[in-house]
């Protein structure tokens, strides 16, 4: 199963993060995209329905612990071009926990995803993922400004 280590945090200061992560990443403004997921309750891990605009729908399933700091996650992605039919499908046979809308910004720093998200009703947050089988010193400096 693919993998990556994650780590989120709530921004507090997000003018500056973006000023560091435009230097990083060498875009002035990174990706926008405009995501909706859609949780499921489910027995073990998680999962969620993505719906983005201007792309087909994703079905994620994925486990990850709920630990502070970084973070392991296990998951599968499936392609869904019918995601309306998905999600009532899937709400009616499992239950729908809650839907979280945001507006995410993409950078790519090296190996790492760095995406800066505002959430509907959450708030901002910074999201670091990078793949931990990639050698050591393809991603130290990505991190070091953390």
């Amino acid at each position: 199963m693919p993998c990556n280590v994650e780590i989120k945090a709530k921004l507090r200061d997000r003018q500056r993060v973006l000023e560091i992560v435009r230097r990083l990443s060498g875009s002035k403004e990174g990706t926008t995209l405009v995501q909706e997921d859609t949780f499921f309750a489910v027995p073990n891990g998680r999962l969620k329905l993505r719906v983005q605009t201007g792309c087909p729908g994703q079905l994620i399933f994925y486990n990850r612990s709920d630990q502070a700091g970084p973070k392991l996650s296990q998951y599968t992605i499936a392609q869904i071009h019918k995601p309306a039919d998905v999600k009532a499908t899937l709400g009616s046979a499992l239950g729908i926990l809650g839907t979280v809308q945001k507006t995410r910004r993409l950078f790519m720093v090296g190996q790492t995803r760095v995406h800066i998200d505002e959430v509907k009703g959450l708030g901002e947050f910074l999201e670091l993922e990078v793949d931990p089988f990639m050698a050591a010193d393809t991603h130290t400096h990505t991190h070091r400004w953390l």
